[in-house]
């Protein structure tokens, strides 16, 4: 099992264009931990933004009635794909994993597996 530095270090390592990625808290909206991002991507602004899209669909999902799980959620921009993923253990409950993407460097399909590879192996 990884701590939160290990999994983001091999989110960023093992996940070919990975700009930044972040583990968040989806009640605060607070990033408990990033690695990556810069001038162009500013992990803590998007985390808190990102929060909003993770309660909306939760919200969405309840009201419709969906009993199913969210795997994963996927805004794609012109230049850059975001990816959260919520975490499924009973430790991580309420977390997600944020991860930014160069839409140009990146394999979407690889980048999901990679990124369920490092939600399962993350111990909180």
């Amino acid at each position: 099992m990884a701590n939160t530095e290990t999994a983001l270090k091999e989110a960023m390592t093992s996940i070919e264009g990975a700009i930044g990625v972040a583990l968040v808290d989806y009640n605060s909206g607070m990033a408990l931990g990033t690695l990556g991002g810069g001038k162009e991507l500013d992990l803590n602004v998007a985390a808190a933004g990102n929060t909003d899209v993770m309660r909306a669909k939760v919200r969405a999902m309840e009201m419709l009635n969906i009993q199913e799980s969210i795997e994963d959620i996927l805004i794609t921009l012109g230049s850059q794909y975001h990816l959260m993923r919520p975490l499924t253990g009973r430790s991580g409950k309420g977390l997600f994993l944020y991860l930014a993407l160069d839409r140009k460097r990146a394999n979407l399909a690889m980048a999901r597996h990679r990124l369920r590879t490092v939600e399962e192996s993350l111990e909180v």
